[in-house]
């Protein structure tokens, strides 16, 4: 079992940052791939950003060059880092777990994940 807590959201301006951060306990967190997804209201659950356990990264296309993903195997901790904020990035934003698989599958779908957080919001105004 892994939990998953996030942390970090808020109001933010159009063009501003914010840092999420997403803390991993129960099991080791090197032998997990990391993703973020986000889910506005009305709309399915989006991927955003994904790292593996080998530290590749994965960005949807709307997020490359303005987010970045990055973990921190020894303080069991994912972050993503997001700048050049819009009004449309407005959503609850989740941290995912996926356990190390053989053959990997990819890191950009929900139902690979294994694990959830409960979600921060991220609010950007216009």
């Amino acid at each position: 079992q892994v939990q998953l807590v996030e942390s970090g959201g808020g109001l933010v301006q159009a063009g501003g940052s914010l840092r999420l951060s997403c803390a991993a306990s129960g099991r080791t967190f090197s032998n997990y791939a990391m993703g973020w997804f986000r889910q506005a209201p009305g709309k399915e659950r989006a991927f955003v950003a994904a790292i593996s356990w080998t530290g590749s990264t994965y960005y949807a296309d709307s997020m490359k060059g303005r987010f970045t993903i990055s973990r921190d195997n020894a303080k069991n901790t994912v972050a993503l880092q997001m700048n050049s904020l819009k009004p449309e990035d407005t959503a609850v934003y989740y941290c995912a777990a996926m356990a190390r698989r053989l053959i990997p599958t990819g890191f950009t779908r929900a139902y690979d994940y294994d694990y959830w957080g409960q979600g921060t919001q991220v609010t950007v105004s216009s």
